[in-house]
């Protein structure tokens, strides 16, 4: 049992090393207690500012990690550093994507459950792809720009 839990962590960190994590004061953090059960993906596509990664670091502590006080004063600011929101979408685009919001989100969604999710631009995509495998109308030019407007306005505070 030892061993394959040797084994795994090795192909994790593997993993995370493969996919070329920014060089910082937090990365052996990092690998050491988030890599153990996150591939790198998951952290890297977040997006969070630095209090999102502090909430998130703090909902990882109330469920079982085990970060030091050391540790996060480390981390946190490595994941706000490297894996903080991308800037806000140009006027134009923000524009349209308002247009497809009025015209194709709010044809079945009220307007409040949109606004109460407050999710990253990557919760957004998300999100965004489900309605449309689910038939939501939105063309493959219309989605980033959706994207960008939902994540602008009713993304994490």
């Amino acid at each position: 049992m030892k061993a394959a839990i040797a084994v795994l962590i090795t192909l994790t960190t593997t993993t995370a090393a493969a996919q070329k994590l920014p060089a910082g004061a937090g990365l052996d953090v990092l690998n050491k207690r988030c890599i153990s059960c996150h591939e790198a993906d998951i952290i890297t596509s977040q997006r969070l500012s630095l209090t999102g990664w502090t909430r998130s670091v703090d909902k990882m502590v109330r469920w079982g990690a085990v970060v030091t006080p050391e540790e996060r004063e480390v981390l946190q600011p490595y994941l706000a550093q490297h894996f903080a929101p991308r800037p806000v979408a140009s006027h134009n685009a923000t524009e349209a994507g308002a247009a497809t919001y009025k015209r194709l989100c709010l044809t079945c969604h009220e307007a409040d459950i949109i606004e109460q999710q407050k999710l990253t631009p990557t919760g957004w995509t998300r999100s965004v792809e489900k309605m449309m495998r689910w038939g939501a109308a939105v063309s493959d030019a219309e989605k980033q720009p959706l994207v960008d407007y939902l994540a602008a306005r009713f993304g994490p505070q």
